[in-house]
């Protein structure tokens, strides 16, 4: 079925959802060589290489801007024996196809060396693509983490293992993430050595997603279960790529591992459906949603343990505390059983099911960290609590032997534990909340797509509705008017509005049209975070000393009788004094809240910032926005509105005008330049008067789609910072700046001067045009200003961050346009490597440079800059190179992204001034420092309290966060250095 002319339409391809499936569906293949997998781009030998093609690879150093790739490329399409060629930027990588019998390798590499860049050949790329290529990226689910020196433990490990590149561990997310080598070390290995340390493992998802997770509808009985298995088994044996299945019958979930370089999941996930005659759908799970149950089951499975101790703990205090107030009960516990009365056998028997049962998941993991030679909070618990439970085993013993009977302190172990899981319900509670946002942004995404599918000769047959995460890259989808976009991608036809509020924070629809970019819906840690690590390696030690020493010092102190012994317990002596005091050190100390302080807080603030329309790629960009001194804005596109308009048009030759706009158009169609397209839309209009709605302005990058009323051209070259040229009808016309004449000898008149520089003191810019030797005319083009760009400057000024303006224009039309928006700091006619240079300088006396750019020549700056900052209408390439992507296309959002920074620093500072001053505070209460003065010591069980609820208390700090409000436009003003 044909779509609707309304229809949006989205092609996906290879590494991620980018511009340019097919040369017909998406015709610019440069977003793709630049950014990721180029050779998904590469032709195969039945598309008319030839048998004997070899293809190689590489390495090209000195490339800086797109200019500089596609100088390569060109190069090497050049030599004669070379069939295919594709350059990438970013990766610094050249691909080439070529006839071994015409060409060497090392003639290829001349060719890239003779126009001006150094070569290196890589070793030959594996022909069949079933191994992946260099590291793989994976985010593993960690169970059992609770406290930062966990954390340090899970980290420690992973990265001593043999083919990990990086690891990196989240307390608040309970993930970590991996970069490794699949050909050293698997998914699998890296989950074992997660258990191997004790903890919970398992694979969220992976760069190389060969794993997926279905839930199948329709078996309700055993019959069923069969028929899918015999599915399954046929399955593995006809179509290749399988390479093991398992269903889980209680669940009726099926987990399917399969080689993604030889089948895709929706092939199988079809097979499955169509060998049961539709009784059986599948469906996808997920991975953040299985997360999500996940942290649901982990809260309730807290929660049992708590209510289960309590249950159990309530009873021990009440014989403590109120049985002796009431006569039948106390003779009742009272009343000798064997060697014990019957109230020390209930506390002991209810006590050792809470210490050993409930408290077993505080043994296996204090375990598990010394095993590793690190310590946790679970450390101090197991310690703290055994004391007590231990100490009140002997003194019924002893008790019962000489008949000295001392208290015993029960209660102290069940209390104790009954807290700390309290406090850990709690805090998985509020560690929930803090991924909120993002876990709303994840569920906003459709959960089907309508996929349009092609016959062999690439013709619409029908359409059929898909699971979204069945989407393959280079599928063509069908978007309806005002919907959601189930994934990121490029329009490659039709025009219509939709839905992108998941990022953009807006409700209104946004309107794309052809080649528009739409969106559907990193992990790192802040460095503030390094210190709270520093801390979390000594600080179990450090209060199991000081334990020791509480102990030692108030056992030698009463023995020496420094104290009176008015000071101890009932029936009490020096030893339990003195141990009461050292368990109530060791349980009161808390390493959770330290652990806490940065990751829930960063968490938040990531949630916060994309329902904000930022997007922060983690936590050290986060960290860094804060202390930016500079702001460096990029021009056209960034602080202007990238829509140039040609308003003034002179002939100075006796060429008519209208043949004079279609020599400029037709020079200008091949260049992808604002400008560029500005110029080629208004010799259109004048020729034809209409809207730019037609096909004629549809791809101006594939020379076969050029409009018939343009001339051929020939030798086409774009010259940053300068223009471009190319020859008509054998003649060399020139389009651009005096530069760009003045290299080739053109003298420019005064009175064509005086033309340019009226044009370039009204923010316009001239553009001057040579053809065959002779300077025929000038266009003059201006790109109006956003209309909050003056406001933002002005506002940056007023939280104390200096704007700075960098553009390849002249200096007049930089000046011109500075003026307007109120930025003093201007420095044009800079070349594309020229801006990460200009950032250089900015950072030389030890400032923070955040740079603000949209297109392919901002990438080196925004990649050298501090923080960078790439707006969301930008180029993908810019998209790549930044740190924050601001997704409205709106400069108020750079306000937003350092004052969100600040905020949720000043928080996390706030942080760690609650968790160091408890801990600085409660454990002398604890040790008894002031208890000759004040006489007032915390019972255990009172210490244990405390420490649930400090990191509880860290948590809901961070939460905070959550009630963040953006700077607005009508106050952005009134914003003061804090």
């Amino acid at each position: 079925m044909a779509p609707s002319q309304r229809d949006v339409q989205l092609t996906a391809v290879a590494g991620g959802w980018e511009r340019g499936a097919t040369d017909e569906e998406a015709g610019d293949l440069e977003g793709v060589r630049l950014l990721d997998s180029y050779e998904a781009a590469a032709p195969a030998e039945d598309e008319g290489l030839g048998k004997g093609a070899k293809r190689i690879q590489l390495r090209v150093t000195g490339m800086t801007c797109a200019a500089c790739s596609n100088s390569v490329e060109g190069a090497l399409r050049s030599v004669e024996g070379v069939l295919w060629a594709s350059v990438a930027l970013l990766q610094k990588k050249a691909d080439v196809v070529f006839d071994p019998n015409l060409l060497k390798e090392e003639d290829i590499k001349d060719a890239i060396e003779d126009a001006g860049f150094e070569a290196e050949v890589l070793s030959e790329p594996n022909k069949s693509q079933t191994k992946p290529h260099g590291t793989l990226v994976g985010q593993f689910s960690i169970g059992g983490m609770t406290c930062a020196a966990c954390v340090n433990s899970v980290e420690g490990i992973l990265r001593d293992l043999h083919g990990v590149k990086r690891a990196v561990v989240s307390l608040a997310t309970s993930l970590g993430e991996v970069e490794y080598d699949p050909n050293v070390i698997t998914k699998d290995g890296i989950v074992n050595a997660i258990e191997d340390a004790g903890f919970e493992g398992s694979l969220v998802q992976s760069s190389e997603q060969d794993k997926i997770i279905l839930e199948v509808a329709g078996t309700s009985n055993e019959l069923d279960a069969q028929l899918l298995e015999g599915i399954l088994r046929n399955l593995k044996g006809n179509l290749k790529g399988i390479r093991h299945t398992h269903f889980d019958r209680a669940s009726r979930q099926l987990d399917v591992l399969f080689d993604p370089e030889v089948v895709g999941s929706r092939s199988f996930v079809d097979a499955i459906e169509s060998g049961s005659n539709g009784k059986f759908k599948l469906h996808v799970k997920n991975p953040y949603t299985r997360m999500a149950s996940k942290d649901m089951e982990e809260s309730s499975n807290m929660f049992r343990l708590f209510t289960a101790s309590l249950f159990l703990s309530v009873p021990v205090i009440l014989m403590r505390v109120v049985c002796p107030r009431i006569p039948l009960l106390y003779s009742l516990l009272l009343w000798r059983c064997g060697p014990f009365q019957m109230g020390d056998w209930l506390k002991w028997a209810l006590v050792t099911v809470v210490q050993f049962v409930i408290g077993k998941r505080f043994y296996v993991a204090a375990g598990r960290a010394l095993r590793h030679g690190s310590t946790n909070m679970d450390v101090l618990v197991a310690l703290g609590t055994s004391a007590s439970y231990f100490y009140s085993v002997y003194a019924l013993l002893y008790g019962a032997i000489t008949g000295f009977w001392s208290p015993t302190y029960f209660e102290t172990s069940a209390m104790l534990i009954t807290f700390v899981l309290l406090g850990k319900y709690l805090e998985t509670l509020a560690k929930g909340k803090t991924s909120d946002a993002i876990k709303k942004l994840v569920e906003l995404a459709p959960a089907t797509a309508i996929l349009l599918v092609h016959d062999k000769g690439g013709k619409i047959v029908g359409e059929r509705e898909i699971d979204a995460l069945l989407i393959h890259p280079g599928d063509v989808l069908k978007v309806l008017p005002g919907t959601k976009v189930p994934v990121d991608g490029t329009v490659v036809w039709g025009l219509s509005y939709v839905n992108e509020s998941m990022v953009t924070g807006e409700s209104a629809p946004v309107l794309k049209d052809m080649n528009s970019s739409v969106i559907g819906a990193q992990m790192s840690k802040a460095p503030i975070q390094k210190f709270a690590d520093f801390v979390a390696s000594i600080f179990v030690p450090t209060v199991v000393a000081m334990s020791l020493l509480t102990l030692l010092g108030w056992y030698i102190g009463g023995v020496v009788q420094a104290y009176p012994e008015e000071w101890l317990p009932e029936n009490g002596n020096y030893f339990v004094f003195a141990l009461m005091f050292s368990i109530s050190v060791v349980v009161i100390a808390c390493p959770c809240a330290l652990g806490l302080a940065t990751p829930t807080a960063v968490m938040v603030a990531t949630g916060v910032g994309a329902s904000n329309g930022v997007l922060i790629k983690g936590g050290d960009a986060l960290e860094r926005a804060q202390l930016v001194r500079y702001v460096v804005f990029d021009k056209t596109g960034t602080l202007t509105q990238g829509k140039a308009s040609v308003t003034t048009a002179k002939v100075f030759t006796e060429m008519e005008r209208g043949e004079f706009l279609t020599l400029v158009a037709s020079a200008e169609a091949s260049s992808e330049h604002p400008l560029a397209k500005a110029i080629v839309e208004y010799a259109r209009h004048f020729h034809f008067f209409e809207p730019s709605t037609s096909k004629d302005t549809e791809d101006h990058s594939d020379p076969s789609k050029f409009p018939a009323w343009l001339h051929d051209v020939s030798d086409f070259s774009s010259l940053p910072g300068r223009g471009v040229q190319c020859f008509i009808d054998g003649k060399l016309i020139l389009v651009g700046n005096r530069k760009l004449l003045s290299e080739n000898g053109i003298a420019i008149s005064t009175t064509v001067e005086k033309i340019v520089v009226k044009l370039e003191e009204s923010a316009q810019t001239g553009i001057l045009v040579a053809y065959d030797g002779t300077l025929i005319g000038v266009l003059g083009v201006a790109d109006p200003l956003k209309r909050e760009a003056a406001v933002v400057v002005e506002g940056l000024k007023k939280i104390g961050v200096k704007p700075v303006m960098v553009t390849g224009d002249n200096s007049r039309t930089a000046r011109a346009v500075a003026r307007e928006v109120g930025i003093q700091d201007v420095w044009a006619e800079v070349m594309p490597a020229g801006k990460a240079e200009v950032i250089r300088s900015f950072q030389k006396d030890g400032s923070l440079v955040a740079m603000v750019g949209d297109g392919i020549n901002d990438s080196p700056a925004l990649a050298a800059a501090d923080v960078g900052m790439a707006i969301g209408a930008g180029t993908d390439i810019a998209i790549e190179a930044a740190d924050y992507v601001l997704m409205r296309n709106n400069l108020e959002d750079v306000i937003t992204a350092i004052d969100l920074s600040r905020k949720t620093f000043s928080r996390i500072r706030l942080n760690y001034v609650f968790a160091m001053a408890y801990n600085v505070i409660a454990i002398p209460v604890a040790a008894g420092v002031f208890f000759p003065w004040v006489k007032i010591k915390l019972p255990p069980w009172v210490a244990g309290a405390c420490m649930a609820l400090s990191s509880v208390s860290v948590v809901c700090s961070s939460l905070l966060l959550r009630r963040y409000r953006k700077p607005r436009l009508t106050t952005i003003l009134e914003i003061t250095i804090e």
